[in-house]
């Protein structure tokens, strides 16, 4: 119960303020035989808040933390000895409300813990002689037999011995493809079995397997994560001494505390406590409309101070899946003909690279004829008939291994995955596959120095180089990381974050920890939840214009939340100064400080209604 209210405090003060509020106004205004009373709210108000906030805040003044949130604490003990309850009140409120937003969103990092928690199973099929049990994570030992069924998640390392099908590891090792799973081939914690089961021996346990390393780095990460300052915290850093010193000398200057306390009631930094805030409510309500949800707004202050920006690979500057990009042929050989009868054959495949070659027979306009004599055996390929030929499909490695005589017709190996085409025992052709980078991908890069001043841009990924360096030169990036590990990602992150601010794009759970190092995380669609849980926002859509979007809605919150801000604090030093010299007395602070409020507020609305244009690529 104890550690409940401590964790929920700030939402408890700030239900009690609204209650007091409330409670205050129905009794003062409706005519009751209990409005002698209305004060009692407001006290209890100031009682059960105000002086658990005024603690904390001198908790942070002997730390020599000096915020804004200070400034307001000051404002709560100034309106109780002017016995302005209702101000002090709203300032609780202001203050709660604001410290247990801030809360949440640090706190939510430990949601990405049990997210991947929640994904892993907690129990594996084993199989013992002619049974299969069901036993807890705990009890597999390394040879253990385990039965992995159809979309079921694989428990621990292992190595197939039974069976043939696929598994997609995409969003664990950043490869882009389904990877074929037959007797010899190794598989990985986390990773998801497509629809054939497969029988696995454990090679390593639970608690040394991919998975559970990821969920390491995952504790470390959030363990290290830099603490971010708050763009009113770094406003009420010089506000709030100036603020202090005005009232002082004022009171030095006339030898009057009224003087003192009439400054202090002017300077209350609502526009920092409310300004900031509904500003940034509006601009998540017009991300959520452009399909992009902000779960941290630390990530709306910080966007556009970023100079760094680093993309995952795999889904994010790319589609995430194989095309069919290149066909080489023997001379005298219809390439036309051979791919309708591939295409023919392939369309009885579970295999990963069939969708990329129908889809191509399917943009030709090729209409494909019946089949027959279907094989598809482990280590062989694909083999059927069709017009009384037959086709296989097949890799170099098979090939060279039977065929060594058409060896020399093969062309060199190259980077992406390629399958081999023979017809009635005869080499014909070779098909090239590679997940090509999304089409608007090329403007989009080019324009980030020169639109966003980013000064450098990178890709980590965790797939081959020949694979991250071919789309790096496609698109026009120099920097590349590749073969990385989340471990690796996340060093490298953490090590260019101490240099710039940094912004990473990333939609696999091999991404998770280094979107918690960066100064602001984005993961890209709702592929994993848990990549959803470690960024700061989601982009649903997965586009990179709606990236660009993100990063003008960014750009234009911070300078209107600033306006608000700034401009707020500006009448409040006028009206400072008005006090000072006597002008404003503490009645009158009061007023004028509300006035300045709703122009500050009126103008943080304008954060919530959309721009003619928020591209600029």
């Amino acid at each position: 119960m104890k550690t409940f209210f401590i964790e929920k405090r700030h939402i408890i003060i700030a239900v009690i303020a609204i209650a007091g509020i409330f409670s205050n106004l129905f009794l003062r205004f409706i005519p009751n035989p209990y409005s002698t009373y209305s004060v009692w709210p407001l006290g209890i108000t100031l009682v059960l808040g105000g002086i658990p906030l005024v603690y904390e805040l001198l908790i942070k003044l002997f730390k020599q933390e000096f915020g804004s949130d200070l400034l307001a604490g000051i404002s709560i003990i100034t309106s109780v000895i002017l016995d302005e309850y209702l101000a002090g009140s709203l300032v609780v409120l202001m203050l709660s409300g604001g410290e247990a937003l801030e809360n949440y969103a640090i706190g939510h990092a430990s949601s990405v813990l049990r997210a991947l928690a929640r994904r892993m199973p907690s129990i594996a099929h084993r199989k013992e002689k002619e049974a299969i049990t069901d036993v807890a994570l705990d009890q597999i030992a390394i040879g253990d037999i385990l039965i992995i069924y159809p979309h079921d998640i694989c428990p621990v390392d292992g190595r197939v011995i039974e069976g043939h099908g696929v598994m997609d590891e995409s969003y664990l090792t950043g490869e882009p493809f389904q990877m074929s799973k037959t007797p010899g081939a190794d598989v990985i914690s986390g990773a998801i079995n497509g629809e054939s089961a497969l029988t696995i021996e454990a090679t390593k346990l639970p608690i040394d397997s991919r998975y559970a390393k990821i969920m390491k780095v995952m504790r470390a990460s959030e363990s290290q994560r830099p603490k971010i300052q708050r763009l009113g915290d770094q406003l009420g850093a010089y506000y709030t001494p100036l603020a202090l010193v005005v009232a002082a000398a004022a009171w030095v200057a006339t030898g009057d505390p009224d003087r003192f306390l009439a400054v202090i009631v002017v300077a209350t930094p609502c526009p920092l406590l409310i300004g900031i805030p509904v500003a940034i409510i509006g601009t998540i309500s017009l991300s959520a409309k452009r399909s992009i949800i902000v779960k941290n707004p630390t990530v709306l202050e910080q966007m556009d101070t970023c100079k760094t920006i680093i993309f995952d690979k795999t889904g994010t500057l790319t589609y995430g899946e194989p095309t069919l990009s290149e066909q080489f042929y023997i001379p005298d050989i219809d390439g036309r003909e051979i791919l309708a009868l591939v295409a023919s054959v392939e369309r009885y495949s579970k295999h990963p690279l069939s969708r990329a070659i129908l889809n191509v027979a399917k943009s030709e306009g090729m209409e494909l004829r019946e089949a027959s004599e279907i094989r598809e055996h482990p280590g062989e390929g694909l083999m059927g008939k069709v017009d009384g030929l037959t086709i296989q499909i097949t890799s170099r490695k098979k090939i060279e291994n039977e065929f060594s005589e058409i060896r020399e017709k093969l062309p060199p190996m190259s980077g992406g995955l390629e399958c081999l085409i023979l017809c009635d025992q005869k080499f014909v052709a070779l098909y090239r596959f590679r997940d090509e980078p999304r089409k608007e991908g090329v403007s989009f890069i080019h324009h980030l120095g020169p639109k966003h001043q980013f000064n450098r841009i990178m890709i980590v990924s965790g797939d081959r180089e020949s694979e991250v360096r071919y789309l790096a030169d496609r698109i026009g990036i120099r920097e590349i990381f590749a073969g990385k590990s989340p471990e690796e990602k996340l060093t490298i992150v953490r090590e260019e974050t101490k240099k710039a601010r940094t912004i990473y794009l990333g939609d696999g759970i091999n991404d998770a920890p280094a979107l918690m190092a960066a100064t602001v995380g984005i993961a890209f669609g709702q592929n994993s939840d848990i990549t959803s849980e470690a960024a700061g926002a989601v982009i649903i859509d997965s586009s990179l214009s709606r990236m660009d979007e993100f990063l003008h809605i960014g750009r234009r919150m911070r300078r209107i939340a600033l306006q608000s801000a700034v401009g707020g604090i500006a009448f409040s030093l006028a009206g400072m100064i008005m006090a000072a010299f006597g002008y404003l007395p503490p009645v009158a602070g009061a007023i004028t400080q509300e006035i300045i409020d709703v122009v500050v507020v009126l103008n943080a609305l304008r954060c919530a209604l959309p721009p003619k244009s928020l591209t600029d690529y």
